[in-house]
């Protein structure tokens, strides 16, 4: 089977260990992820901001660097989510509408297919470090997202496992909201980081950089030592010292 990796645009422009972490992780199991140099943001700027004729021409783009792929993996819920609604975006575009719905049949978050697609929920990892979780919005609500992350820290060992009160409210990113509502957005992802602190946790894990990005800044600001890490870099380095 053809397996391609959707990097994302944070992942691939600021955070390209995940997608490393990723590489490697699934390679032990046979897969081998290819890489369509093609491929670019997936649109859901423009789209959340209404501008919908220009998230058409990204939506093409991403449509036909996957068209041949058999599955496609990408290591953020919200960029894997917004693959959900390219159906919408050619209702009236018969072509494009069948090429979105195969897009939309065969797009799986990083850890649904590690849990879903392959069934592997142990990797050998091993992280003796006490760990907390952010479920991210789109992946956790809209894409449903929940059970996968969970089965994949339980079977890491020496990892103790700290639950994040209040853990599924938003982080205050939200993409453009953090821009056009920003004072806002930064008093959420302050009150995030003061939930994260009650866990007294070392790390913070999750499933979207962008929302571990904003969480991380704040963690900086306040001069926190809390380690934020992409789940697939958390099972990479566990595997590694495993």
């Amino acid at each position: 089977m053809k397996v391609s990796l959707f990097i994302t645009c944070l992942s691939d422009a600021i955070y390209p260990r995940v997608g490393e972490a990723m590489v490697r992780l699934l390679a032990a199991y046979g897969v081998r992820l290819e890489f369509p140099p093609v491929q670019t943001c997936c649109g859901q700027p423009s789209y959340n901001s209404g501008y919908w004729d220009e998230t058409r021409v990204a939506a093409k783009t991403i449509l036909e660097a996957f068209d041949d792929s058999d599955f496609v993996v990408c290591p953020s819920g919200s960029c894997t989510y917004m693959i959900h609604h390219y159906p919408e975006l050619f209702a009236d575009e018969p072509v494009w509408l069948e090429k979105a719905k195969r897009l939309e049949a065969k797009a799986y978050e990083f850890t649904q297919f590690l849990v879903q697609v392959l069934g592997i929920t142990d990797l050998g990892a091993h992280f003796p470090h006490k760990v907390t979780y952010h479920p991210s919005c789109h992946g956790s609500r809209l894409l449903g997202v929940k059970d996968e992350p969970m089965a994949l820290l339980s079977a890491v060992k020496g990892l103790q496992f700290v639950p994040l009160p209040f853990g599924e409210d938003c982080c205050g990113f939200g993409g453009t909201f953090a821009i056009k509502m920003a004072d806002i957005s930064g008093a959420m992802v302050t009150e995030k980081v003061d939930h994260i602190k009650e866990t007294e946790a070392e790390v913070l894990v999750g499933l979207d950089m962008a929302c571990l990005m904003n969480i991380a800044g704040n963690l900086r600001y306040r001069n926190e030592p809390v380690r934020v890490m992409h789940l697939a870099e958390l099972l990479y380095e566990g595997v590694q010292t495993g």
